[in-house]
């Protein structure tokens, strides 16, 4: 008995022995320190700093503008009438008006495409009236009156004019902000901008011709003028937009202002479309 007890105690000593010396040839791993870990990541970030492709910036495009004029010519012929007239105005013909401007044009550095244009010229408008006429030059009213009479040549048996017309006359300095898709060739390309005109009055007349009695019939061959600014604000402020391919386009403008002085009678505004040419 004694003897296995002892075989016993030396196989479990060499058992101990042996994984003893096991552990001391394969320690356990040392947890990374802070510098190690800074490496890696920095590494990481070098790698997918290389796998990350890169497309180049496209070069702006640059027109060749050597050509392009830089004033020009501008002629608008557009249809005429009035926001917010009054109910006593009876306004009915071919309302129309005549624009011309001298402009120059400044394209943006940034964008050729972009340019801006700055003018000055003459605008008119002109509106027909049906047997309601307005008295102008009434100097004893404090508003704009209407008249549904004949008053001058034709006698009693006046009944209406055969025309009658309101001119009022503006010197205009047109600003606009302008875009063309092909700047290069401006006498071809699609061409938009937005901008305003601000007018200042110089005239404002009417004009009436041939009296006629009630069947239509001329009483007198003659033509009648009288001019006044009195009621009329002396200058207006129209936003305008256009469009255009190549040198003809369509626009509209719309006066943001009255056209009457304030108590002169109601907040009358003009609007205006129409057909425009144009070098730029």
């Amino acid at each position: 008995m004694k003897k296995y007890f002892v075989t016993a105690m030396v196989l479990l000593a060499t058992t101990t022995a042996v994984f003893a010396q096991k552990k001391h040839k394969n320690p356990p791993p040392q947890p990374a320190t802070t510098t190690d870990s800074a490496k890696l990541v920095n590494k990481a970030l070098q790698n997918a700093a290389a796998n990350t492709s890169t497309e180049p910036a496209k070069p702006k495009k640059v027109w060749d503008l050597s050509k392009r004029s830089a004033d020009h010519f501008m002629f608008e012929l557009g249809y005429d009438n009035w926001a917010g007239k009054p109910d006593s105005a009876s306004i009915k013909g071919f309302n129309h008006s005549l624009n011309f401007y001298f402009m120059m044009d400044f394209p943006f550095k940034t964008d050729q495409r972009l340019s801006m244009g700055v003018g000055i010229g003459l605008g008119s408008s002109q509106i027909y009236f049906d047997k309601t006429y307005p008295q102008i030059a009434a100097f004893n009213n404090t508003t704009l009156a209407f008249a549904t009479t004949v008053i001058g040549g034709g006698g009693t048996d006046a009944d209406h004019y055969k025309r009658f017309k309101l001119v009022t006359n503006y010197i205009d300095i047109p600003v606009e902000l302008r875009f063309a898709l092909d700047p290069a060739h401006m006498d071809k390309s699609w061409k938009f901008a937005v901008g305003t005109k601000i007018g200042f009055l110089i005239a404002a007349y009417t004009k009436a011709v041939d009296p006629e009695d009630v069947s239509g019939h001329t009483l007198a061959s003659v033509v009648e003028k009288e001019s006044s600014k009195q009621f009329f604000s002396s200058f207006k402020f129209a936003p305008t937009i256009r469009v255009s391919k190549g040198v003809i386009g369509i626009f509209g403008q719309f006066q943001a202002n009255s056209l009457l002085k304030s108590g002169a009678g109601n907040s009358v505004f003009p609007f205006s479309g129409g057909i425009v040419l144009s070098g730029l």
